[in-house]
């Protein structure tokens, strides 16, 4: 994993194949917090409510694909970030390919509580070449199917790069072994970044399965600065630790490609994504 490595991460990451991760001496593997097909379904859908009702927080987003569930944010009205790992095929041993799922056959719910208001289909999906199993380039968007007119939007931060220090929090649809009530949007226990590499920052938050892809928002405001990625889960939600989230910053072509595709340009007609 570029850049992790570099930064002497001890621990290793054992689902998905990554070389290096934290040292934590209470829990020392770290993979990837997507939920598989097992994951309980939220009961019923429901129409949008008026949007007067929306809340900032409705921007984030759970992600149903073929294989597992995720988190995503609504950063513009028909463009919704999430992670890359949440986005490709598993292999028969259950570990990640470097195929990317049909987007058809992912579908996006709204709303934030035990029952979703309603969703929305992606016709496209814009990854990196890298970052499948997490980490560094663990960024997708995906092209919704239609805007989302009246729901609240969050702001990607792209021009200015995470910072040591900086105080963050991951929000998302995760529910771990030991979580109370059903699945609903939780802003999660974060803190402050203590490591950066080119494409990921590194701190102690508290993830469980189904965050993968959330927001990773400075805290006190709506401003997104990487997506959930990898964490040292060990079934409480309440547990603190080593986590590494893939920066957005580093992959802003990502976003211009996915900006150009949902106003109508061809994908092919666009140069190769790289990574650094």
């Amino acid at each position: 994993m570029r850049g992790v490595q570099a930064l002497a991460l001890a621990a290793a990451v054992a689902s998905s194949g990554c070389a290096s991760g934290y040292r934590h001496t209470a829990r020392t593997v770290i993979r990837p917090a997507a939920e598989g097909n097992a994951s309980e379904p939220r009961p019923g859908r429901w129409f949008n409510p008026p949007h007067s009702l929306a809340v900032a927080e409705d921007a984030v987003v759970r992600i149903v694909g073929p294989s597992m569930t995720c988190t995503g944010t609504l950063i513009e009205d028909d463009l919704v970030l999430t992670a890359h790992h949440c986005v490709v095929e598993r292999t028969a041993s259950g570990g990640f390919s470097r195929q990317k799922v049909d987007a058809g056959e992912l579908r996006v719910e709204l709303g934030g509580d035990y029952l979703p208001w309603g969703e929305v289909k992606t016709r496209a999906i814009v990854t990196p070449p890298c970052g499948e199993r997490g980490g560094a380039g663990d960024v997708a968007v995906l092209v919704l199917s239609r805007k989302l007119v009246g729901l609240p939007t969050m702001t990607a931060r792209l021009e200015r790069a995470p910072r040591i220090g900086e105080v963050v929090d991951p929000m998302g649809f995760g529910r771990c072994a030991t979580s109370e009530g059903g699945i609903h949007r939780r802003v999660r226990d974060g803190g402050t970044i203590r490591a950066v590499s080119n494409e990921t920052m590194m701190l102690d938050a508290s993830v469980c399965p189904g965050d993968s892809g959330g927001p990773v928002v400075v805290r006190g405001s709506h401003e997104v600065v990487g997506v959930i990625s990898l964490s040292a889960m060990d079934g409480d939600e309440r547990t603190r630790a080593a986590s590494i989230m893939a920066r957005i910053d580093a992959f802003r072509t990502v976003f211009a490609h996915a900006r150009l595709i949902a106003d109508g340009v061809p994908a092919n007609e666009l140069p190769p994504l790289e990574c650094r």
